[in-house]
């Protein structure tokens, strides 16, 4: 029986699983949007979410803590840094999962993973309506 499977084991066993995540959180936090299946762009959504939540708080406690999933210093102090202040500011919901076309080899569903506020286009069009 298939009874508490939340999460998605994407074909891999757990520590391949976590690195993947956190390699993939890692690039999201530096490049504010990535290209990848669809599954694992949910996966992601599930795992990058609390560590955004944790990052709220600018001390060293919680920079430890984020610290733990990311294992990355150069992504950390960026989570850190004032551009994060749009997220900061959100109650919650700080990604965004975009479909787009499958991809050509195998027709696997494709999905665009990005974080609110990052978006070049959208944020042209707020400040042109004000």
């Amino acid at each position: 029986m298939k009874h508490c499977n939340k999460n998605n084991h994407l074909g891999r066993i757990s520590s391949h699983r976590k690195s993947m995540l956190m390699n993939m959180s890692n690039s999201l936090i530096i490049k504010k949007q990535i290209i990848t299946t669809l599954s694992k762009a949910k996966s992601l959504k599930k795992y990058i979410e609390p560590i955004i939540t944790k990052s709220k708080n600018n001390n060293i406690q919680s920079k430890r803590m984020v610290f733990r999933y990311l294992k990355n210093k150069k992504t950390v102090s960026i989570l850190f840094k004032k551009n994060f202040d749009i997220l900061r500011k959100r109650m919650g919901g700080y990604t965004r999962i975009i479909k787009i076309s499958p991809r050509l080899g195998d027709y696997s569903k494709m999905a665009l993973i990005e974080l609110i506020g990052f978006n070049k286009i959208n944020n042209n069009n707020n400040n042109n309506n004000k």
